[in-house]
């Protein structure tokens, strides 16, 4: 499910920086970032009461729930949930700050969600978010098909393939994140009941950016699904010269964490020895062994799903 860093504040650091960097679009003039929002409550997550939204506060204080959950009880009718139909939107005037920095990493938003195709482990977020501010300053409302994403940009539009059983949606990205190491891409709760990332809590996917500006035949057709048995790879660097490459695969080897691979990749068209580590039977394990790897002082690993 969500880290705990979460899209209000994040845009609350955003703005601040924002202010004194001028990197980011701005506002229009006289427009203010609101820093407290009275939410309705949601008659759908059972809530009966509004509540303030203070994006100023810290993370460990901001909402009323200390843990994510979902509702009780069976998941929603998906029959009367509909899909967003992608459209072209302006972008939103928060959220889109490049670069921007969280927990000393640092990340680019990507100018369109044209040409996006990525594979990654999927989480999902649910009733602790629900009714709060997302990074553009939208309300996230779980039973949407919405997501959020560390670099296409807000708002956007992408299809997200479960891989293991080939279901898909289409979902809006108005937020940021997951911030959670080794994850590609946090679903709203509805999504994630959709591909059948509920209840399990993540899953393999890949996520492919649409582009309203393109024919409907181009929106992102669902990819085929084989039977082929996937897996999750941890690569630990892609080396131009063999002999760095073969130094790291030894060190890890050493480790004994997992079976390493040393494998010849074009890369810009430049030929690179890529180090992985893998395969590796789930997330929970792929975390484990990457919290390792970066305990042996070598970079986190980036997922790879093959």
């Amino acid at each position: 499910m969500r880290s705990l860093w979460r899209g209000g504040a994040l845009l609350a650091a955003v703005v601040l920086l924002a202010a004194c960097s001028g990197g980011r679009t701005r506002p229009s003039t006289g427009s203010t970032v609101p820093v407290s929002v009275q939410v309705q409550g949601n008659p759908a997550a059972g809530s009966g009461r509004g509540f303030h939204d203070d994006i100023r506060r810290p993370q460990d204080s901001r909402y009323r729930d200390n843990r994510d959950s979902v509702p009780g009880g069976p998941p929603p009718d998906l029959s009367k949930l509909v899909e967003p139909v992608p459209r072209v939107e302006p972008r939103s005037l928060y959220g889109n700050k490049s670069p921007y920095t969280v927990r000393g990493r640092s990340y680019r938003v990507l100018p369109t969600a044209r040409g996006y195709d990525e594979r990654g482990i999927a989480s999902y977020y649910g009733s602790k978010f629900d009714g709060y501010k997302t990074s553009s300053l939208e309300t996230y409302d779980m039973y949407k098909f919405s997501a959020a994403s560390k670099t296409l940009p807000l708002p956007s539009f992408a299809r997200v393939t479960n891989l293991e059983n080939g279901k898909s949606v289409i979902v809006r990205v108005n937020d940021r994140g997951p911030f959670h190491k080794n994850r590609l891409i946090d679903l709203s709760y509805a999504a994630a009941v959709k591909i059948g990332i509920w209840p399990k809590g993540t899953g393999l996917v890949e996520v492919r950016g649409i582009d309203p500006r393109q024919s409907g035949a181009e929106l992102a057709a669902p990819i085929a699904v084989t039977s082929r048995h996937l897996a999750i790879y941890l690569q630990v660097g892609a080396f131009a010269d063999q002999d760095n490459a073969e130094r790291v695969a030894q060190r890890l080897r050493d480790a004994d964490l997992a079976p390493v691979q040393v494998t010849d990749a074009v890369v810009d068209g430049r030929r690179v020895r890529r180090v992985r580590v893998g395969p590796l039977k789930d997330a929970e394990r792929a975390d484990r062994v990457s919290d390792r790897i970066v305990g042996m002082g070598l970079p986190r690993p980036r997922v790879a799903v093959d």
